[in-house]
């Protein structure tokens, strides 16, 4: 079980436990037994998608449109138990649930609303979100993808790196400048002409997601499909810090999954004629992985009620994902050395979260770029170009 020490579990409410047990049973019932074979292959567990769509979570806090208008924290826990179960999965799922959906409620006018966000809270729709580019991961703001003016509605053209789902998603968030240097939004329909996505190849991380090289060549997009209210990047930046306290969460079902299978490990493997868990090293790399799981239980549990009154900020949400990104790589390591060899194999689940978790330790921003977000904010001065 995922560990409670500091009894938070008092402090949610019926509802949250509920989704959470929900979760946590799927995860244990239907994706732990099989996802080792699809983080081998590099497959992405499409077969899993109706299950995923039964528990009817798809939006998160959205309310109305179909979606399930849970709170901050339920939303949270729901990141948490799906990467407890693997990494890819949960990217699987939150590049529709987490960004897309997000984006289009938060900028989007009632009509696009209307016309997407049901269909993808039933998952009857997946979805993309495109902003990295080749030569700009952490300066996004970077954007050369551009979108024309052309009668009635764009034209795109540019090229995308490392989008999730990108590869068989039916609605794709590409972001963009216009004619006039802003950017913008612009869902690209499945299937444009012009539109290619390649996937990535040689992925040792979130094996069981896939994620894409895009290019936009000369697509077409009817002006209804610019986002009302997409108009600069600090509004996909808004988009950005709710994905960004998703990501602290991600970090923190990662760390739980390999503490629990070195807790497990320990108790049932006998060396020199004793139980691991008898000797005082493996105890203290229990106390010190159990110390920070749950700081980040705790950082994510303020956080989220801080998103739930409308008080969080960006650089909230970037010091508890740095933070937690940064103590779950040192605690799945931790439980890789405690499983010596057997931590290499994928039955126990170890080396998979520990390849995992270098992905949610670079996506979302990286260490260093959230720490100077967090720097920006105490010390009022830019250290970005």
């Amino acid at each position: 079980m995922v560990p409670d020490y500091y009894l938070l579990d008092e402090l949610l409410t019926g509802e949250e436990r509920a989704v959470r047990e929900r979760v946590r049973a799927f995860v244990d019932r239907e994706v732990l037994p099989v996802i080792g074979d699809y983080w081998e292959r590099g497959e992405p567990p499409f077969e899993l998608l109706p299950k995923l769509a039964e528990l009817k979570l798809a939006g998160g806090t959205i309310e109305g449109y179909g979606c399930p208008g849970l709170s901050a924290v339920a939303a949270g826990l729901v990141t948490m138990e799906l990467s407890r179960g693997d990494g890819g999965l949960n990217i699987f799922f939150g590049g529709t649930s987490s960004l897309v959906m997000p984006a289009i409620y938060m900028l989007g006018s009632e009509e696009q609303r209307e016309r997407w966000l049901p269909p993808m809270a039933r998952l009857e729709k997946l979805g993309a979100f495109a902003l990295t580019e080749p030569e700009h991961g952490s300066d996004a703001v970077a954007l050369e993808t551009r979108a024309r003016r052309r009668g009635e509605g764009y034209v795109i053209d540019g090229r995308k790196r490392w989008v999730g789902n990108a590869s068989f998603a039916d609605v794709i968030l590409v972001w963009a400048r216009d004619d006039e240097g802003e950017v913008g939004a612009f869902v690209v329909e499945r299937g444009a002409p012009g539109l290619s996505a390649r996937v990535m190849a040689g992925k040792t991380a979130v094996r069981s997601s896939w994620q894409a090289e895009v290019e936009l060549s000369g697509v077409e997009v009817p002006a209804e499909n610019r986002l009302e209210r997409a108009r600069s990047f600090r509004d996909a930046s808004r988009v950005l810090a709710a994905m960004r306290y998703g990501a602290a969460w991600a970090a923190l079902g990662h760390a739980a999954a390999c503490y629990e299978a070195a807790l497990a490990h320990a108790r049932e493997r006998r060396q020199f004629g004793r139980p691991l868990v008898s000797f005082q090293l493996v105890q203290k790399k229990l106390a010190g992985m159990l110390a920070e799981i749950t700081s980040m239980q705790l950082l994510c549990l303020r956080l989220s009620r801080l998103a739930d009154q409308g008080k969080m900020t960006g650089a909230m949400a970037s010091l508890a994902k740095m933070n937690n990104a940064r103590k779950a790589r040192g605690v799945c390591l931790e439980a890789r050395d405690i499983l010596g060899g057997n931590g290499l194999l994928l039955e126990h689940h170890v080396a998979r979260h520990a390849a995992d978790i270098e992905a949610v330790y670079t996506y979302e921003g990286t260490d260093d770029i959230n720490a100077l977000i967090v720097g920006r904010d105490i010390t009022g001065v830019s250290a970005f170009a």
